[in-house]
């Protein structure tokens, strides 16, 4: 069983934080305004989400484990 049942909306939100990040953090990126206000509102989505206040949910290894699972580091994966 599962412990953190992550519901695929979060976990879709994160990947796109995730992209967006790496997106931002390339020197000199295009749109940076764009992809700045982009993260401020996956940010906002992702942590308002109701799953945060749901038992499995409250712990801080939940969000860890969300990152993890999000492929937070795709590059490493694929090493």
């Amino acid at each position: 069983m599962d412990r953190f049942p992550f519901p695929d909306d979060l976990i879709h939100a994160q990947q796109e934080w995730h992209d967006t990040y790496r997106a931002l953090a390339v020197p000199r990126p295009r749109r940076a305004t764009e992809l700045r206000r982009r993260l401020l509102r996956l940010s906002v989505r992702i942590e308002g989400h109701p799953f945060w206040s749901t038992p499995a949910g409250w712990t801080p290894a939940a969000r860890v484990e969300l990152r993890r699972r999000a492929g937070g580091d795709r590059r490493a994966d694929a090493a």
